[in-house]
């Protein structure tokens, strides 16, 4: 007895180990993870005429880019008090709409609706290389230190390849979010444009193998490569 007191009392001055401060205090994993299904029936119908109104406001720039047809819907995730319910919606002259509805929920149902919509004539079909198709949209600022702010982005897409299940959104390979897939779709909401670091998207396998990764941005020199690659086929 005499020992194991002498023990507890020596363990209560021992030194505290010490953890380091982090070098990236950031926002993560901010948004609530999907609550409901991918829409359907009525309420698919009503968040539909609220993106295709959002859809039919897009300044074109004079493109025909032709009437949108069936919407497709990702996962909803809810930030800062309001949620997000991504979509795209290719059109009769083959070009892409995509954005999102967003709405507050209050003790009678959804409302306060907003819709945002894009459009790209960037389609995976042309793009064989692609292993992820994303679509983004800065949502918010979060303020960090004095001086640093991220965007808070909303990302979402589909793996172009199989045996996904999880998909990440990473800064300097620090998970700050996290998206099951949901009928080989996924939505994120993460911080980016921090520091001088910018979001990756990373898919992983039910085994936790990385299977591929995609960053929002495209490297210049690529956009030369393909440029050299066009004028050379014309």
């Amino acid at each position: 007895m005499g020992d194991r007191g002498a023990l507890t009392r020596a363990s209560a001055y021992a030194p505290i180990a010490k953890m380091p401060p982090t070098d990236r205090f950031v926002i993560s994993f901010a948004a609530e993870p999907p609550q409901e299904t991918l829409p359907y029936g009525r309420w698919a119908d009503t968040l539909r005429e609220h993106f295709i109104a959002a859809c039919r406001a897009v300044d074109t720039e004079g493109e025909d880019i032709g009437e949108p047809g069936d919407v497709s819907w990702f996962p909803d995730r809810t930030y800062s008090g309001r949620t997000y319910v991504p979509a795209v919606a290719r059109t009769t002259e083959d070009y892409e709409l995509f954005g999102y509805v967003s709405f507050t929920e209050q003790a009678g149902g959804p409302s306060d609706f907003e819709a945002q919509a894009e459009f790209t004539s960037e389609l995976h079909e042309a793009n064989p290389d692609w292993k992820l198709d994303l679509n983004d949209d800065v949502i918010g600022t979060w303020r960090g230190a004095p001086g640093k702010s991220a965007d808070m982005t909303l990302v979402w897409g589909i793996p172009l390849i199989p045996g996904g299940a999880v998909v990440t959104a990473e800064l300097a390979n620090l998970a700050v979010d996290q998206c099951d897939l949901l009928e080989e779709r996924f939505t994120l909401i993460a911080p980016d444009n921090f520091r001088g670091d910018y979001l990756e998207v990373k898919l992983f396998s039910k085994r936790g193998d990385e299977l591929a990764r995609e960053s929002l941005y495209v490297d210049d020199e690529d956009e030369d490569e393909d440029e050299e690659d066009a004028e050379a086929e014309d």
